[in-house]
């Protein structure tokens, strides 16, 4: 664990795991430790992942003003990791909700990106909404077997406002490709991981502007890779292509047979496809 001081003053840490060009990581959640990233499927063996707890998650210190938990704010956080690391340029992946932080970052220091990876983003940042109804269409694609029967209806439930408690529990099989040990254990975790209070924060009022952060990224000329997964209702499919093609060297994969952790689905295909696409830009 490394620790740098951001511009409030508070001390965030960050991981460093392989060897290889950096790629700065960013954890989803919203506002989980980025412990349970891992080391991507194995892209650490060609690369040198440095993992950032966001303030307030894992091993960085609680800000004293806790409104800096917006996304808006933490844009600072990570050119203040930029600067601690002394790069002139980075590549940068945001996974879930830290892939609307990656695109915030990305609109405000377009130069100081090189190239962009979007896993499974969710884009609030640019104001692309996903609908229930597209919501419930992803989780039905596993319908017809346990546990996903039960999954989807407890996620219809909710996507009802009729939700029952333990509903979301229920509904974790759904955000895997596979229900098997890994994705059970990553699920476990979460609760530990994630800060709950920040995490309601980090999409409040005011936190994004997306008319001026879809201008900024169509000036933005560094390659992006948004990969979606097959099964993965947050972002579906559909939508991805549509984040995609925000960008004017936007590039769309979607993982067969992933969801929304597409590295543990597949992770040698998910670490080839990523280290193909920081090697060339496709």
């Amino acid at each position: 664990m490394h620790v740098f001081t951001t511009y409030d003053g508070t001390e965030l840490a960050h991981h460093l795991q392989g060897d290889g060009e950096p790629l700065v990581c960013l954890p989803g959640g919203a506002m989980r430790a980025s412990r349970y990233l891992g080391d991507l499927g194995g892209l650490a063996a060609g690369r040198r992942l440095i993992r950032l707890d966001l303030r307030g998650t894992g091993d960085s210190a609680v800000p004293t003003d806790e409104s800096t938990y917006r996304a808006d704010h933490q844009v600072a956080d990570v050119e203040a990791l930029r600067l601690h690391l002394g790069l002139e340029r980075m590549d940068l992946l945001g996974h879930s909700a830290a892939g609307s932080l990656a695109m915030m970052y990305a609109g405000a220091h377009p130069e100081r990106v090189g190239r962009l990876v979007l896993v499974t983003p969710v884009p609030w940042a640019v104001g692309l909404d996903i609908t229930a109804g597209q919501r419930l269409g992803a989780a039905r694609l596993r319908a017809g077997r346990e546990p996903y029967d039960t999954a989807i209806g407890a996620y219809g439930r909710i996507l009802a406002d009729t939700a029952r408690d333990g509903d979301w529990d229920l509904t974790a099989p759904l955000f895997h490709g596979r229900w098997d040990g890994a994705a059970r254990a990553l699920h476990a975790a979460g609760a530990g991981e994630r800060n709950a209070k920040a995490s309601l924060a980090f999409a409040g009022e005011g936190a994004f502007d997306p008319p001026a952060l879809r201008a900024a990224l169509a000036r933005f000329t560094g390659e992006v890779l948004v990969l979606a997964g097959e099964l993965d209702g947050s972002p579906p499919p559909q939508v991805a292509a549509e984040l995609a093609r925000l960008f004017p060297a936007g590039v769309l994969d979607v993982q067969p047979g992933a969801a929304h952790f597409p590295w543990l689905d597949d992770a040698p295909r998910f670490a080839a496809r990523v280290e193909r696409f920081l090697a060339t830009g496709t």
